[in-house]
């Protein structure tokens, strides 16, 4: 390996310290943030969570030179430090369902504003600290306020995870529906008048994998942009989902002309 090779890889010492300062700070990783930023593959490709962890994985950053199924040091210098790389690797172990439940744990208040009861009144999210563990709920205005429902169909409190998760769980499968493909495909035209019924259904099929690899920040902004109500009763949730925030959606995760090719 010589000089030439690395210059191949790695053709400026810019582009080498955008990859680092990537994978500092793991929300630019997601695909469809490197898609908000123009970031493309070198061939222009839109980057998805394959690539990605193909790059992940790619041993010549740290300096190495893999060869026929074994690795050799590299004449290169490493662009990844070791103990970075390291890691980035022992959190992609972990399983994407449990690092997903892990960090809606750590992620306040999915629902803010959007889970109500019955009553039409909306539930506040609390918690409760008990053996240094934390647990969410979401409460109803009476309990709030120290006395209970006098309507028995009034939920007083839900485990804020165990809501969480019914309504991601509902959203992934919602838009999957031929009904919610049309009418957000008929919201997308009104600023986007080219878009097709394919293109829209192909957008929200991009959508389900990358779901358990999206940080707490991202998952919010999206319930937020796609709920617009959950009530809550004592036979299970009604979720009511905004055609226009799909919309809007699609039309971040649609592939765009001119990407810059950064990656």
């Amino acid at each position: 390996m010589n000089d030439s090779y690395a210059q191949r890889r790695y053709p400026t010492a810019a582009s080498a310290s955008k990859k680092r300062e990537r994978i500092h700070d793991p929300s630019r990783l997601i695909p469809e943030a490197l898609r908000r930023e123009g970031v493309t593959s070198k061939t222009g490709a839109a980057i998805d969570k394959g690539y990605l962890y193909r790059v992940l994985n790619n041993r010549t950053y740290l300096g190495e030179a893999p060869r026929k199924g074994t690795v050799h040091r590299g004449e290169h210098q490493a662009i990844v430090p070791r103990d970075l790389w390291d890691r980035v690797h022992a959190a992609l172990q972990e399983s994407p369902r449990v690092r997903a439940n892990q960090n809606r744990a750590q992620s306040p208040a999915l629902l803010r504003g959007l889970i109500f009861g019955t009553d039409g009144r909306a539930l506040s999210p609390t918690h409760t600290v008990r053996r240094g563990r934390q647990y969410r709920y979401y409460v109803s205005q009476s309990v709030l306020k120290g006395g209970a429902p006098a309507d028995p169909t009034i939920v007083r409190r839900i485990a804020a995870a165990e809501i969480e998760t019914v309504v991601m769980a509902q959203v992934r499968a919602l838009i999957r529906q031929p009904e919610v493909i049309v009418g957000t495909w008929q919201a997308a035209r009104v600023e986007a008048p080219g878009m097709t019924e394919d293109e829209v259904r192909t957008a929200l099929e991009r959508l389900e994998p990358m779901w358990d690899e999206l940080f707490p920040g991202e998952h919010a902004r999206i319930v937020q942009a796609l709920v617009e109500r959950v009530t809550v009763g004592p036979t299970g949730a009604d979720i009511r989902l905004r055609v226009e925030g799909l919309a809007g959606l699609v039309r971040d995760l649609r592939p765009v002309a001119g990407w810059r090719d950064a990656a």
